[in-house]
């Protein structure tokens, strides 16, 4: 198996597992946060969507995010900040933060989901070495941030998965 199957291989078994988590939640359950030191399952699926589309679009091909190129900021009612991904959010603005209709968080989360599956197909074993420069981070290769972005990618859904067991209880991974 390549590298590139293996991270798909990843991403699929995580976009599958959050997949059946959300899909008979409402907008009330996806907005509940246990407390206000905590996030959303809708924030979260925002959250490692727009990490997601920053490392597929903006530092591995220098092409406009789909966050910006689709209009999906202005669907969620914030800016085009294409750093802006909620990483160093505070408390106040996660709080302040408007869950937009399921339809939409869900149409981002299959945008970038088949846009990066696209993308890390098409990768070759030199696209993987190729060094990136990314201040404050320390240069390295697409295929070491391919696995830092991976790794958020699994952490973010196995909170959500968490959360949906929370507030709907177990059964539904089956």
């Amino acid at each position: 198996m390549s590298a590139t199957e293996t991270a798909l291989s990843a991403l699929e078994r995580n976009w599958g597992m959050v997949d059946r988590a959300i899909e008979d939640l409402d907008d009330a359950v996806l907005g509940t946060q246990l407390n206000s030191q905590s996030n959303s399952m809708g924030w979260l699926l925002w959250h490692m969507n727009r990490i997601v589309d920053r490392f597929v679009h903006t530092w591995c091909q220098d092409a406009p995010q789909l966050w910006v190129k689709d209009g999906w900021s202005d669907k969620f009612g914030l800016d085009d900040d294409i750093n802006n991904t909620g990483q160093g959010w505070t408390e106040k603005q996660v709080a302040a933060w408007q869950l937009p209709p399921k339809n939409v968080l869900v149409g981002y989360y299959d945008a970038v989901k088949a846009a990066a599956r696209e993308h890390i197909q098409s990768l070759s074993a030199s696209d993987l070495e190729r060094e990136l420069t990314l201040p404050p981070r320390p240069t390295a290769s697409i295929g070491s941030f391919l696995g830092v972005m991976i790794y958020d990618n699994c952490v973010h859904g196995g909170q959500i998965a968490y959360l949906r067991g929370y507030y709907k209880g177990m059964g539904w991974f089956l």
